[in-house]
């Protein structure tokens, strides 16, 4: 018999409290800005900004918070040693919980839960993960280091590390827009692993390693590097509605579709859509985008099923020459703004967590002498 309120996955539980971010199926808004308002005109640093210290910032503070943040984007020796020991073929996203395991050994406020110690291994996680996902496209591609640019914002800087180069400003402004989508969106499952952790009051380099292991989850992250895996197995317009009649034959799963919140369309993939369609002026390969509208289109008629923002977010890194690996390390570069802000607001005011489950097993049973079973 199941228990009355029971929901598998917890789908609609409240969970907890937030005034980071409010999802909803009408918008998404990180402190009561609409993401398509932000996305527009804001950069990533103001909303990474917005997101650990609950304002936008003006100038000033803003070019204090980048320059804080830049100066963070490299790696301790130690750490930079481990990555170049670990063999190429490592999943990138293990790659990226070791090294935030191996930096908070390194981190001087490791320890100190305060509002101010955990704003400022915030701010340090913040340039270090860019600067490890740079690092690891660099080992993966076999490209240089560059220089890290302070005029240019974090997913210009972001997309230099990891294309080896200056970036064209449209690739920069398209990679920084996408880390605004991608920062913040309340109690998923990494983030609300990284809450359940640090409601233990454990640091918030642990609580981060624990959502990057939740992130490396098929059913969770990565479905931006499948979607474009699909893309290129698919190969031509032409070849879309064949391949789709064999994937339902074959029950495959469609990637890039569908929400657990957004039942009518994720917000943030529209927008994300006409980003990738500017960058085909530059590139010229808009043949991903008819291929994603196609199967997007024949997805709607024959399922109902809207994309999320990871199906446009392949097409858009492929023109900009990301490799597919770092996809959804990308999403880490991103989400930690949002990961951190959550740790930082769960220790703030801290309750642990501790639910009940329903027990389904046996009943009361007697021991039997072990010569009698």
């Amino acid at each position: 018999m199941t228990t009355p309120g029971y929901k598998p996955g917890l789908e609609d539980v409240i969970a907890g409290q937030t005034a980071l971010c409010e999802v909803e199926q009408t918008g998404l808004r990180y402190r009561g800005y609409d993401i398509a308002d932000l996305a527009e005109h804001a950069t990533f640093d103001e909303v990474a900004h917005l997101l650990l210290h609950g304002a936008l910032p003006n100038r000033g503070q803003l070019a204090e918070f980048r320059t804080r943040v830049q100066a963070a984007m490299t790696l301790p020796e130690p750490v930079r040693r481990v990555m170049a020991e670990l063999p190429v073929e490592t999943n990138p996203m293990d790659v990226l919980r070791t090294v935030v395991s191996m930096l908070g050994h390194h981190d001087p406020d490791v320890n100190d839960n305060s509002h101010a110690a955990n704003l400022r291994k915030a701010e340090r996680l913040l340039g270090q993960m860019a600067a490890a996902v740079g690092g690891w496209g660099q080992r993966i591609s076999g490209h240089g280091s560059v220089r890290i640019d302070p005029q240019a914002s974090h997913g210009g800087n972001l997309l230099a590390l990891i294309l080896g180069k200056s970036p064209d400003p449209l690739f920069s402004r398209v990679l920084d827009g996408t880390l605004i989508l991608y920062a913040e969106h309340e109690f998923n499952a990494s983030t609300f692993t990284a809450r359940v952790i640090a409601s233990t009051l454990a640091d918030m380099h642990g609580a981060i390693a624990g959502a990057i292991a939740a992130l490396k989850g098929p059913l969770h992250g990565g479905a931006n590097e499948a979607a474009m895996r699909m893309f290129q197995e698919i190969g031509s317009v032409e070849n879309v509605e064949p391949w789709f009649r064999r994937a339902l034959g074959e029950k495959r799963k469609i990637m890039g579709f569908g929400h657990r919140v957004y039942k009518h369309g994720d917000h943030r993939a529209s927008i994300l859509r006409e980003w990738s369609i500017q960058l085909t002026a530059k590139t010229g390969q808009k043949k991903w985008i008819d291929i994603a509208d196609k199967l997007q289109a024949l997805m709607l008629k024959e399922k109902n099923i809207h994309p999320n923002t990871d199906y446009p977010a392949a097409h858009a890194y492929f023109q900009m020459g990301i490799p597919v690996p770092l996809y959804t390390p990308i999403f880490v570069a991103s989400r930690v703004s949002g990961w951190c802000a959550h740790v930082i607001e769960q220790h703030d005011d801290n309750r642990l967590f501790r639910p009940r489950s329903e027990y389904t097993g046996p009943g009361l049973r007697k021991v039997s002498p072990i010569d009698q079973r």
